[in-house]
Protein backbone atom coordinates (compact mmCIF):
# COMPACT_ATOMS: atom_id res chain seq x y z
CA UNK A 1 0.00 0.00 0.00
CA UNK A 2 1.26 3.30 -0.85
CA UNK A 3 2.39 5.45 2.03
CA UNK A 4 1.35 8.66 0.30
CA UNK A 5 -1.97 10.37 0.70
CA UNK A 6 -4.63 9.91 -1.92
CA UNK A 7 -7.39 12.43 -2.67
CA UNK A 8 -10.98 11.60 -1.83
CA UNK A 9 -12.68 9.61 -4.56
CA UNK A 10 -15.79 10.84 -6.35
CA UNK A 11 -17.97 8.40 -4.46
CA UNK A 12 -16.53 9.23 -1.04
CA UNK A 13 -17.91 11.72 1.42
CA UNK A 14 -16.53 15.29 1.06
CA UNK A 15 -13.50 15.94 3.16
CA UNK A 16 -14.10 17.96 6.28
CA UNK A 17 -12.58 21.45 6.11
CA UNK A 18 -12.00 23.78 9.02
CA UNK A 19 -14.30 26.76 9.30
CA UNK A 20 -13.39 30.24 10.35
CA UNK A 21 -13.86 29.28 13.99
CA UNK A 22 -11.38 26.38 13.67
CA UNK A 23 -14.10 23.71 13.91
CA UNK A 24 -14.51 20.86 11.44
CA UNK A 25 -17.65 21.40 9.36
CA UNK A 26 -18.13 17.70 8.61
CA UNK A 27 -17.92 14.60 10.76
CA UNK A 28 -19.78 13.68 13.88
CA UNK A 29 -16.70 14.11 16.05
CA UNK A 30 -16.36 17.82 15.37
CA UNK A 31 -16.34 19.80 18.64
CA UNK A 32 -19.61 21.40 19.62
CA UNK A 33 -20.68 23.89 22.25
CA UNK A 34 -20.60 21.22 24.95
CA UNK A 35 -17.04 20.18 24.10
CA UNK A 36 -15.19 23.36 24.91
CA UNK A 37 -12.21 23.17 27.24
CA UNK A 38 -11.97 24.78 30.66
CA UNK A 39 -10.93 28.04 29.12
CA UNK A 40 -13.89 28.02 26.74
CA UNK A 41 -11.70 27.23 23.72
CA UNK A 42 -12.87 24.95 20.90
CA UNK A 43 -11.21 23.59 17.75
CA UNK A 44 -8.39 21.10 17.43
CA UNK A 45 -7.46 19.21 20.54
CA UNK A 46 -3.91 18.79 21.76
CA UNK A 47 -2.37 15.36 22.19
CA UNK A 48 -3.55 13.52 25.27
CA UNK A 49 -4.00 10.12 26.80
CA UNK A 50 -6.94 9.19 24.54
CA UNK A 51 -5.75 10.98 21.38
CA UNK A 52 -4.21 7.95 19.71
CA UNK A 53 -7.33 5.86 20.33
CA UNK A 54 -9.59 8.64 18.99
CA UNK A 55 -7.47 8.94 15.84
CA UNK A 56 -7.65 5.17 15.31
CA UNK A 57 -11.40 5.09 15.85
CA UNK A 58 -11.93 7.99 13.44
CA UNK A 59 -9.60 6.48 10.83
CA UNK A 60 -11.36 3.11 11.06
CA UNK A 61 -14.68 4.83 10.40
CA UNK A 62 -13.36 6.87 7.47
CA UNK A 63 -11.52 3.93 5.90
CA UNK A 64 -14.76 1.97 6.16
CA UNK A 65 -16.78 4.77 4.53
CA UNK A 66 -14.31 5.94 1.88
CA UNK A 67 -11.73 3.16 1.52
CA UNK A 68 -8.00 3.66 1.61
CA UNK A 69 -7.76 5.88 -1.45
CA UNK A 70 -10.52 8.27 -0.40
CA UNK A 71 -9.13 8.89 3.08
CA UNK A 72 -6.34 11.36 3.77
CA UNK A 73 -4.33 12.26 6.84
CA UNK A 74 -6.01 15.69 6.76
CA UNK A 75 -9.54 14.28 6.67
CA UNK A 76 -8.78 11.98 9.60
CA UNK A 77 -7.25 14.87 11.54
CA UNK A 78 -10.22 17.14 10.83
CA UNK A 79 -12.80 14.55 11.87
CA UNK A 80 -10.81 13.74 15.03
CA UNK A 81 -10.33 17.47 15.75
CA UNK A 82 -6.53 17.23 15.94
CA UNK A 83 -3.69 18.75 13.97
CA UNK A 84 -2.47 16.63 11.02
CA UNK A 85 1.02 16.78 12.52
CA UNK A 86 -0.29 14.82 15.50
CA UNK A 87 -1.47 12.01 13.21
CA UNK A 88 1.99 11.92 11.64
CA UNK A 89 3.50 11.93 15.13
CA UNK A 90 1.61 8.81 16.20
CA UNK A 91 1.57 6.86 12.93
CA UNK A 92 4.12 8.37 10.54
CA UNK A 93 2.20 7.80 7.30
CA UNK A 94 -1.24 6.97 5.97
CA UNK A 95 -0.15 3.39 5.32
CA UNK A 96 0.86 2.91 8.96
CA UNK A 97 -2.39 4.53 10.09
CA UNK A 98 -4.35 2.13 7.87
CA UNK A 99 -2.49 -0.89 9.26
CA UNK A 100 -3.22 0.23 12.82
CA UNK A 101 -6.88 1.12 12.16
CA UNK A 102 -7.63 -2.08 10.29
CA UNK A 103 -5.91 -4.14 13.00
CA UNK A 104 -3.45 -5.77 10.61
CA UNK A 105 -0.68 -6.64 13.06
CA UNK A 106 2.21 -6.69 10.60
CA UNK A 107 4.44 -4.50 8.47
CA UNK A 108 4.19 -6.35 5.16
CA UNK A 109 7.51 -5.18 3.73
CA UNK A 110 9.37 -6.20 6.87
CA UNK A 111 7.50 -9.48 7.21
CA UNK A 112 8.10 -10.45 3.58
CA UNK A 113 11.81 -9.86 4.01
CA UNK A 114 11.74 -12.59 6.65
CA UNK A 115 10.07 -14.97 4.17
CA UNK A 116 12.55 -14.55 1.32
CA UNK A 117 15.67 -16.07 2.97
CA UNK A 118 15.86 -19.82 2.57
CA UNK A 119 15.88 -22.34 -0.29
CA UNK A 120 14.65 -20.44 -3.37
CA UNK A 121 12.69 -23.46 -4.62
CA UNK A 122 10.51 -23.40 -1.48
CA UNK A 123 9.69 -19.68 -1.47
CA UNK A 124 6.06 -20.35 -2.48
CA UNK A 125 5.59 -22.79 0.37
CA UNK A 126 7.08 -20.37 2.91
CA UNK A 127 4.83 -17.58 1.69
CA UNK A 128 1.64 -19.68 1.91
CA UNK A 129 2.58 -20.61 5.47
CA UNK A 130 3.22 -16.95 6.28
CA UNK A 131 -0.22 -15.92 4.96
CA UNK A 132 -2.04 -18.76 6.71
CA UNK A 133 -0.43 -17.91 10.03
CA UNK A 134 -1.65 -14.33 9.59
CA UNK A 135 -5.16 -15.61 8.94
CA UNK A 136 -5.08 -17.77 12.04
CA UNK A 137 -4.89 -14.60 14.16
CA UNK A 138 -8.52 -13.71 15.14
CA UNK A 139 -8.22 -9.97 14.45
CA UNK A 140 -6.71 -10.49 11.02
CA UNK A 141 -9.21 -13.17 10.09
CA UNK A 142 -12.18 -11.01 11.14
CA UNK A 143 -10.89 -8.11 9.07
CA UNK A 144 -10.16 -10.08 5.92
CA UNK A 145 -13.34 -12.12 6.12
CA UNK A 146 -15.31 -8.87 6.36
CA UNK A 147 -13.59 -7.55 3.24
CA UNK A 148 -14.06 -10.74 1.25
CA UNK A 149 -17.72 -11.17 2.23
CA UNK A 150 -18.48 -7.51 1.41
CA UNK A 151 -16.37 -7.10 -1.73
CA UNK A 152 -18.95 -8.63 -4.09
CA UNK A 153 -21.63 -6.10 -3.15
CA UNK A 154 -19.90 -3.11 -1.54
CA UNK A 155 -17.61 -0.92 -3.69
CA UNK A 156 -15.64 0.34 -0.68
CA UNK A 157 -14.85 -3.18 0.48
CA UNK A 158 -14.03 -4.19 -3.10
CA UNK A 159 -11.67 -1.23 -3.40
CA UNK A 160 -9.94 -2.06 -0.13
CA UNK A 161 -9.58 -5.74 -1.03
CA UNK A 162 -8.28 -4.83 -4.48
CA UNK A 163 -5.68 -2.57 -2.89
CA UNK A 164 -4.57 -5.41 -0.62
CA UNK A 165 -4.16 -7.61 -3.69
CA UNK A 166 -2.33 -4.97 -5.72
CA UNK A 167 -0.13 -3.32 -3.12
CA UNK A 168 -0.13 -5.50 -0.02
CA UNK A 169 2.11 -8.43 0.91
CA UNK A 170 1.89 -9.93 -2.58
CA UNK A 171 3.47 -6.91 -4.27
CA UNK A 172 6.01 -6.62 -1.45
CA UNK A 173 7.06 -10.22 -2.09
CA UNK A 174 7.17 -9.81 -5.88
CA UNK A 175 9.40 -6.75 -5.51
CA UNK A 176 11.62 -8.46 -2.96
CA UNK A 177 12.59 -11.26 -5.33
CA UNK A 178 13.43 -8.64 -7.99
CA UNK A 179 12.19 -10.41 -11.13
CA UNK A 180 10.38 -8.92 -14.16
CA UNK A 181 6.58 -8.57 -14.20
CA UNK A 182 6.28 -7.94 -10.45
CA UNK A 183 2.69 -6.67 -10.71
CA UNK A 184 1.55 -9.69 -12.73
CA UNK A 185 3.26 -12.07 -10.31
CA UNK A 186 1.73 -10.29 -7.31
CA UNK A 187 -1.75 -10.44 -8.84
CA UNK A 188 -1.48 -14.14 -9.64
CA UNK A 189 -0.33 -14.91 -6.11
CA UNK A 190 -2.94 -12.63 -4.52
CA UNK A 191 -5.93 -14.01 -6.39
CA UNK A 192 -4.86 -17.59 -5.62
CA UNK A 193 -4.39 -16.84 -1.92
CA UNK A 194 -7.75 -15.06 -1.65
CA UNK A 195 -9.43 -18.03 -3.33
CA UNK A 196 -7.71 -20.33 -0.85
CA UNK A 197 -8.86 -18.16 2.05
CA UNK A 198 -12.43 -18.14 0.72
CA UNK A 199 -12.47 -21.94 0.50
CA UNK A 200 -10.74 -22.55 3.83
CA UNK A 201 -12.26 -19.88 6.09
CA UNK A 202 -15.54 -18.71 4.53
CA UNK A 203 -17.04 -21.72 2.72
CA UNK A 204 -15.01 -24.19 4.83
CA UNK A 205 -14.46 -26.68 2.04
CA UNK A 206 -13.08 -29.98 3.28
CA UNK A 207 -10.46 -31.29 3.54
CA UNK A 208 -8.79 -27.88 3.03
CA UNK A 209 -10.67 -26.32 5.95
CA UNK A 210 -9.41 -28.80 8.52
CA UNK A 211 -5.90 -29.31 7.10
CA UNK A 212 -3.01 -27.83 9.04
CA UNK A 213 -1.29 -24.70 7.66
CA UNK A 214 1.81 -26.81 6.99
CA UNK A 215 -0.20 -29.33 4.93
CA UNK A 216 -1.87 -26.59 2.90
CA UNK A 217 1.48 -24.87 2.33
CA UNK A 218 3.02 -28.07 0.97
CA UNK A 219 0.10 -28.54 -1.43
CA UNK A 220 -0.33 -24.96 -2.64
CA UNK A 221 3.28 -23.80 -2.38
CA UNK A 222 4.44 -25.21 -5.75
CA UNK A 223 1.73 -23.28 -7.60
CA UNK A 224 2.72 -20.01 -5.96
CA UNK A 225 6.34 -20.88 -6.66
CA UNK A 226 5.58 -20.94 -10.38
CA UNK A 227 3.79 -17.60 -10.18
CA UNK A 228 6.73 -16.06 -8.34
CA UNK A 229 9.77 -17.43 -10.13
CA UNK A 230 8.79 -19.04 -13.46
CA UNK A 231 9.37 -17.38 -16.81
CA UNK A 232 6.15 -15.46 -17.56
CA UNK A 233 7.37 -13.88 -20.79
CA UNK A 234 4.81 -15.84 -22.81
CA UNK A 235 1.89 -14.66 -20.65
Amino acid sequence: MSGGEAPAGRSGAPEARPGTDGRARAGSTAPGPGMAGRGGRTGRRPGGEDTRGRILSTARSLFGERGFEGTTIRSVAAAAAVDPALVHHYFGSKQRLFVAAMEIPVDFDEAVRSVVPGPPERLGERFVLFVLHLWEAPAMRALMLGLIRSATSDPVAASMLRRVLEEGPFMALARAIDLPDARLRATLVGTHVVGLALARYVVEVEPIASATPEEVARLVGPTLQRYLTADLSGA
